[in-house]
């Protein structure tokens, strides 16, 4: 069983890079753990929204497989705190034979073929943050959950 961030788009910013590579590589020690970005849509200027969308969400469902536990990073989807999460990805793990996908969509968020493909929703924050920040943010979290269920002293509470 491995986890996998599905990106649209590549990470340009340097110390967004440096983040999110110093976290995949901490969680190395816990779960086979990848990052795929995706690449971006070229000459969308001509596009509608739904286009976009569109275009993007038949990139990121060719990127997954039928046995994929797929779980987007969505601004609606649910909030947890950091301990409620580690519980919910324990959970997710548990389920035998399933690789995880998070996935994390483009600016205009995902086409309606991608929603339905999600199994869950989960939201990092009510705040809006860019897509490329979302990766590190993200990455820091899931390492968190995965230090809270080893008992390790990385997250106070």
């Amino acid at each position: 069983m491995k986890v996998t961030l599905l990106c649209v788009g590549k990470t340009d910013v340097p110390w967004v890079r440096d983040g999110l590579e110093l976290y995949a590589s901490r969680l190395g020690h816990y779960v086979p753990f990848s990052v795929v970005e995706l690449p971006a849509l070229k000459n969308v200027g001509s596009l509608t929204r739904e286009q976009v969308k569109e275009k993007e969400g038949e990139m990121v469902l060719r990127g997954l497989k039928p046995s994929d536990c797929v779980i987007l990073l969505d601004e609606r989807g649910k909030e947890y705190r950091s301990v409620e999460f580690a519980s919910r990805l324990q959970e997710l793990l548990s389920r035998s034979g399933r690789d995880l996908v998070f996935v994390i969509g483009g600016a205009y968020g995902f086409s309606d073929a991608v929603y339905a493909r999600g199994e869950m929703m989960m939201s990092l924050s009510r705040m809006t943050f860019s897509h490329q920040m979302v990766r590190t943010i993200f990455a820091e979290q899931l390492y968190r959950a995965f230090t809270i269920l080893k008992g390790e002293p990385y997250h106070h509470e």
